[in-house]
């Protein structure tokens, strides 16, 4: 469906500035911003996937991932196509690299706002997770939709790769109980080259949404010869730590994929370097992902006692009580009902 866009400003007679991303396009007539899903029309901006899925699941809430975020949940888990980024590793490549700019393009199928919360409700999910491809291009779509959801009793998620303006984040801040956040490097090289953006407007939004009091949890896919220096990794675990050592870091294993096919699978040992590296920093929480049985437990960080034991996605056991470790009595940063 196509509605008018939120969050955008007439540059002159004619063009338009989108102020929902980081990139601010400013679009001339009739065409596309970088995302290619919204389009200045006779100086107007538009959205073309307003209540257009292209995907639409029942996910465990740990394969946000979230750890400490409801868990043992599900949540009802939506996407249109487009993205932001240009990232040559995407997973989800095939829907969000694809384009409206071409008349007809790839759509997906008719899901309402309302239609989205009654079908999470009919599943018992607890949340809704705007995911797959980046949420903020599909923001207007997101906002009406965690309206309605958190009048129903639903939190709402966004995984996303940060790149949101300050003031789309401040407008949907009501509504947005948590986030994942996708910190891919802490280079700006690897930014412009990789994903055509920034890096600092990332760390912008990390540090708003921790302001916001928005729960978050952070992402670093570990790509072998691209972002797995050891100094790399010990400034992207600084910078959590000193914004807050109980966020949760999500090291990822890289699988090849989409433009990175000759590339190898990140080694063991790096991940295993990766998580010494986060711990002697002082984060307390790091996970290690695309890995079966590696670093995929909560444990207390007073007694060591294992408080949240997961198999993959599936959670066996939860010690965690009103917040805290029900062997010492230590506070579990999280959100846990």
């Amino acid at each position: 469906m196509i509605r008018e866009a939120m969050l955008y400003r007439s540059f002159s007679k004619e063009k338009v500035e989108c102020n929902l991303c980081n990139h601010r396009c400013q679009i001339a007539p009739q065409k596309f911003g970088i995302c290619r899903v919204r389009q200045n029309k006779d100086g107007k901006l538009y959205t073309h996937v307003f209540g257009e899925v292209i995907a639409a699941h029942i996910d465990p809430i740990e394969k946000k991932p979230l750890y400490h975020f409801l868990p043992k949940t599900t949540s009802f888990s939506i996407a249109t196509v487009g993205c932001n980024f240009r990232c040559p590793f995407c997973q989800n490549w095939q829907i969000s690299q694809v384009s409206k700019r071409v008349e007809g393009g790839v759509s997906g199928h008719k899901l309402l706002p309302k239609d989205v919360v009654s079908k999470a409700k009919s599943h018992r999910c607890q949340s809704i997770s705007y995911t797959y491809t980046e949420p903020t291009i599909f923001f207007e779509y997101a906002y009406e939709t965690s309206k309605l959801a958190k009048e129903k009793g639903l939190a709402n998620v966004f995984v996303t790769n940060g790149y949101l303006t300050s003031e789309a984040l401040e407008t949907i801040n009501p509504y947005l109980d948590a986030c994942n956040v996708d910190l891919k490097s802490f280079r700006e090289k690897f930014y412009k080259e990789h994903c055509q953006a920034r890096l600092e407007p990332v760390l912008d939004s990390i540090r708003l949404m921790k302001k916001l009091n928005i729960w978050v949890e952070i992402t670093t896919l570990i790509i072998p010869g691209e972002n797995d220096g050891e100094e790399e990794l010990g400034q992207i675990a600084r910078f959590i730590a000193d914004l807050d050592p109980d966020i949760p870091w999500h090291i990822s294993r890289f699988h090849p994929n989409y433009e990175f096919t000759e590339r190898l699978a990140t080694p063991l040992d790096t991940l295993r370097k990766a998580f010494s590296i986060g711990k002697k920093e002082g984060l307390r929480y790091i996970y290690v992902g695309n890995v079966m049985g590696e670093s995929e437990d909560t444990s207390c960080p007073h007694c060591g006692q294992v408080l949240i034991q997961r198999q993959g996605f599936f959670v066996a056991t939860q010690k965690v009580k009103d917040s805290r470790c029900s062997f010492c009595g230590q506070p579990i940063a999280g959100i846990f009902k």
